[in-house]
């Protein structure tokens, strides 16, 4: 067998380099996050742009608060709406995702996901929404990583702090305050649930967030609160 071109082995380690470089340059992001608060993400970063397209002036509505000042029923109603398993799992949910996948064909198109809360903060911090194999490869590699250098109330922490919940609204203290006029940390249970109930939407969903088809998912979401299990 003929050796490989000298040409090929310098690209080949070139691109393998590049990944490295590349993968490294996310990581020491996940790593500087585990201390220090992010300021903007990937998806707000993107978010922003597009309404500075129709409005050069406008400004997304965010405010960070610590995981203490965040009312634990929004705690639990996000973990029992998006991801009920979040203390237990190490980033990836696969009973959930075998669920989404039979849900999926049996409806013969895209109605389900089953990622994790550590999946989608993944996304939101460093990626972009599009949809691609290439994109939920770099997701699952980010997942694990976020489960390995931080812990469940972190996470749990940042999640909330810069998840999407309205056009241009972003963290549990602007929703809580652009909804009902409270901090985060004064929701109570029907709030909690309504709000997080929104999240798979949101930006379609606050245009009648007391929708009769919001209204009983909250309820649903509401009965299983109690049994959620949240960081301390």
């Amino acid at each position: 067998m003929r050796p490989a071109p000298r040409w090929l082995k310098i690209g080949l380690l070139t691109l393998a380099g590049a990944l490295l470089l590349w993968q490294g340059w996310y990581l020491g992001w996940v790593l500087w996050w585990k201390w220090v608060n992010p300021e903007t993400t990937s998806f707000q970063s993107q978010r922003l742009s597009e309404a500075r397209q129709k409005n050069p002036k406008a400004e997304l509505k965010r405010v960070w608060v610590p995981y203490e000042k965040i009312s634990i029923q929004l705690k639990r109603a996000v973990i029992a709406a998006e991801d009920d398993k979040f203390v237990d799992h190490e980033g990836f949910d696969w009973e959930g995702i075998q669920r989404a996948i039979e849900k999926n064909q049996k409806k013969g198109k895209v109605v389900a996901g089953g990622s994790t809360i550590t999946q989608q903060l993944a996304k939101n911090l460093l990626l972009s929404p599009t949809k691609s194999v290439m994109r939920k490869a770099e997701e699952a590699i980010i997942t694990v990583w976020i489960e390995l250098l931080w812990d469940k109330r972190r996470i749990l922490e940042v999640y909330l702090n810069v998840v999407e919940w309205g056009n241009g609204l972003f963290g549990a203290e602007a929703a809580a305050r652009r909804y009902y006029g409270i901090s985060a940390a004064q929701l109570g249970a029907e709030q909690a649930a309504q709000l997080a109930v929104m999240l798979p939407a949101p930006r379609r969903y606050e245009r009648n967030p007391n929708s009769a088809y919001l209204t009983g998912r909250a309820r649903l979401i509401a009965g299983r609160m109690p049994h959620a299990e949240v960081p301390r």
